[in-house]
């Protein structure tokens, strides 16, 4: 859901999925075993309004919304988001600042929450991992805690 404000500490965003200073790891971390607590990489999910808007047209559906795919911030004014490097940080007027861990990789779970918004196609699940490829945004930890409001400038600290 939208909201005006959004407060972060340095275990991420209070209350969201990925909150905390660890995670349990998955497919991604294959040389763990699953469900192995793990640093946690992955406190907010970006996504670019512009990235999303092209999903859509590569699905060919009206529209993706951040809220179906479970990012937690829209960019706006980046062009090729998802591009960034690893290491890049956002520096937010209030001092907080957002490290980039690199790509947030598109995956059938996302594919099926878009899906759900649009019953009358199928394979709309399969079809989100490839039309969002290098589209999906990026995953970044809390660095600086502090809170981000709707509207907030930030700079571009490359590594």
């Amino acid at each position: 859901r939208a909201v005006q404000t959004l407060p972060l500490n340095l275990e991420g965003i209070p209350g969201d999925v990925h909150y905390g200073f660890t995670r349990l790891s998955g497919g991604r971390e294959f040389w763990h075993p699953r469900r192995t607590p793990i640093r946690n990489d992955r406190h907010l999910t970006l996504v670019s309004a512009a990235e999303l808007a092209q999903i859509a047209v590569n699905m060919q559906v009206s529209e993706v919304r951040p809220e179906w795919i479970g990012a937690n911030l829209v960019i706006d004014g980046i062009e090729n988001l998802t591009q960034l490097p690893r290491g890049v940080r956002l520096l937010f007027a209030s001092g907080t600042t957002l490290y980039l861990n690199g790509e947030n990789h598109p995956c059938r779970g996302s594919g099926a929450q878009v899906a759900g918004h649009f019953p009358d196609r199928t394979g709309l699940d399969l079809m989100f991992v490839k039309a969002a490829a290098g589209l999906r945004g990026l995953i970044a930890v809390v660095e600086r805690a502090g809170d981000i409001g709707t509207g907030d400038v930030f700079k571009l600290r490359k590594a």
